[in-house]
Formats: structure tokens, sequence, C-alpha cells
């Protein structure tokens, strides 16, 4: 194998692309470019007359086996505005808390309510400076002074302004729910059954997604989670064994053995433990 050129070695100030520049280099050895896992989401979220709701699957995969089947999509991001997550979960769960960190100290220091575009400026702008390898698709949402705002966020840095949207291996499931039943100016009720419906249909349809349904509702009057809101697909078992009656299993035959009989036990000083 050739030697690495000098694109490989580390370059001190600002950020490293080092690993972009090692795939780079793979690639013109002939190993081509390192394929990434596929891990499987449905998440949406739609606007309506108060606010906006978000919905994701609870399935985490890793490749073909499922990971985590109760998993947390909906991230927090400020008391007023939440992002559904798609893509590599340490990806998604370290921007978000990242971005989050930096509103909190931001309204520490200007006592003031975060505003939604700020967030997605500051998703968009870290993931476009990573070019693609923040694997972190994004669904924002939130309500603030200038009303409900709903945002998709590419992991290349663009965005969308939609009033619903979809993202994840099981958005097109998600996506021809909504084009069927959004309207505009919807009450909050038809918004909920309308993403639970879209969520539902990404479950049932899309291998990588499953398990339960995750929604989140954000108004005026604040912010409310429902936590599996819904579970198309309950166990059909239990997990501890049921406890039977004493009496449920007959005896046949006893044996009682006396240790009186079998064990002496004499008093004496305690011994020391041998430790060699």
């Amino acid at each position: 194998m050739a030697p690495m050129d000098d694109g490989m070695r580390y370059q001190e100030g600002g950020f490293d692309f080092e690993l972009c520049r090692r795939n780079a280099w793979m690639q013109k050895q002939g190993l081509g470019p390192m394929k990434p896992w596929s891990t499987g989401t449905t998440i949406a979220g739609v606007v309506f007359k108060d606010g906006v709701v978000l919905g994701a699957d609870t399935r985490s995969t890793a490749g073909e086996t499922v990971a985590d089947k109760n998993c947390e999509k909906i991230h927090y991001i400020a008391p007023n505005i939440y992002c559904c997550g798609a893509g590599t979960a340490a990806d998604t769960e370290n921007v978000t808390g990242m971005i989050a960190s930096q509103l909190e100290l931001h309204r520490f220091s200007t006592g003031r309510e975060s505003r939604v575009v700020t967030s997605l400026t500051l998703l968009k702008s870290h993931l476009f400076r990573y070019q693609g390898y923040v694997s972190a698709a994004l669904v924002l949402g939130g309500y603030d002074c200038k009303g409900p705002h709903l945002f998709t966020v590419y992991p290349h840095g663009s965005t969308d302004s939609l009033p619903f949207c979809t993202m994840g291996s099981g958005s097109l499931n998600a996506m021809a729910v909504f084009e069927q039943g959004y309207k505009e100016d919807m009450s909050r009720s038809d918004a909920m059954e309308l993403v639970k419906r879209a969520i539902r249909s990404g479950i049932f349809n899309d291998l990588g997604s499953g398990s339960n349904v995750d929604l989140c509702v954000i108004t005026a009057e604040g912010t409310e989670y429902f936590r599996n809101i819904e579970t198309p697909n309950p166990r059909t078992f239990t997990v501890v064994p049921t406890e039977f009656k004493v009496g449920t299993t007959e005896v046949l035959k006893t044996k009682e053995l006396p240790l009186s009989k079998l064990v002496s036990v004499a008093d004496g000083e305690p011994t020391g433990m041998e430790i060699s």
C-alpha cells in the first residue's frame, strides 16, 4: 500500500476534517468509501391553528437488528422548541443537546424566550460545516413570538419551511397520509390524529420503523409530550412469569433429611482466611 500523503496529516487550527481526508485517501487506493448503516425512522410534523404537532416512532436499529424497541426520537431544544431526529442516534442526540445548551446560555444572557429561527440557524450552520458527515436529519418545530414554525433540516445543512413534513426511511408512507388528510387551520385533536396516522403508516410499512408512537404538542400555552400515546405492536407475552398458587402442581413424593444426623457443629475460635 502506498504511503499516506500530506493530506492525511493533522493541521492545527479550525475544524478537524481528518476523517474526510482519510476517506478520500482510501478511495484513491481503490478501497472505496465506507458504507454507513441505514438506521430507519419515521418522523413527522404538522402545523395546526394554534401550534405544532411533532411525531416519531420508537424503534432504533443497527443494520438489520432492532437495538431498542422504545427509544426517544423527540429531543428537547428549548421549553418552546422540540426536534425529531432521524439518522445516527449518537449524532442526533449530541447535536440537539449541543444546540439546547447554547440556547439556554442565550436565554440566561438576554432574559428572553428562544426563537425557533435561532435554533434553526445554529443547527444548519453546524451540519453544513461538516458536509453531511454528521448523520442527523431533523424535523424542528416550535412556537415563539412569531407564531408556530415547522422546519426540516437535512444532514448537509439545507432547510425547508413547510406546513407539514416527514423524514426518515418511512417518510414516503407518512407523507402519503399527510397529502391525503392535511387541511389548513386544523384543530388540535385533528392534527394529533393525523400525525398518529402518519407515524402508524411508517410503522406498518417500513421495516426500519416500528414499536410505538410518540407525540409532542407545542402551543402558546406550553408543551405537552405524549410518550407512547399509541402502541400498535403490543407484547403478546409477559416478561415476568405468572406466579402459580401453592398446590397447583400435585406433590407425588416427599423425603426429609434431618441435618443434625448428617452434619456436626462444634463451637470454636474463628480462624483467619487462607490467602496464599
